[in-house]
């Protein structure tokens, strides 16, 4: 199979066209039955302290003088949590890379990685990326896929920052996770 060949996903498999294992496994991915979840937890978010768990990378020119701190771009290493509390079950980490990306308003652009740990989603991770300004409630973000239980995932995630203490540079942020995968279950098609 060349790049530009097209697959038939309606045609059903045809080993003889596609002796690829993985290949077989895409077509039976896009042919299956989809799963829905609905995640709800919480991301422990350390921007200061003896611990951080997000640091600045890189800045532009203009950071230093921006009132948005426009062009800052930071890396996070984020521990996922069920309750609000830190010391609750741990259930993953949040991993990715934020950019601080508007001139007028407190706004980050985002591309995170949720890596859960433990549970039933052990190893899978969802992939959540847009733009997240920061003076909002419920603010909207896309999951764009997935890997492990959420292959080929898509949805969207609902952020809020449930608490932030000044002094320690600390924040607590609410996610749900509205989530739609297939079920790579061979047994269902």
């Amino acid at each position: 199979m060349t790049m530009l060949e097209i697959i038939d996903v309606n045609g059903g498999i045809d080993v003889s066209q596609s002796p690829d294992a993985e290949e077989q496994r895409f077509i039976r991915l896009l042919q299956a039955k989809q799963k829905a979840a609905k995640l709800h937890f919480f991301i422990q978010d350390a921007l200061g302290g003896s611990s951080p768990t997000v640091w600045e990378v890189a800045r532009s020119s203009i950071t230093p003088h921006s009132t948005t701190s426009f062009g800052r771009v930071s890396v996070l290493d984020d521990l996922i949590t069920a309750e609000p509390d830190p010391d609750s079950e741990k259930l993953g980490r949040a991993q990715g890379m934020i950019t601080s990306s508007d001139l007028d308003k407190t706004a980050l652009t985002m591309s995170l990685n949720l890596y859960f740990t433990c549970g039933k989603y052990k190893g899978s991770t969802l992939c959540i990326v847009g733009r997240n300004p920061m003076d909002r409630k419920n603010r909207e973000l896309a999951v764009v896929g997935g890997t492990g239980v959420f292959r080929m995932a898509h949805g969207y995630a609902v952020s809020n920052t449930h608490s932030y203490n000044v002094d320690t540079n600390y924040g607590v942020l609410e996610y749900i996770v509205y989530v739609a995968y297939v079920d790579d279950d061979e047994d269902c098609i």
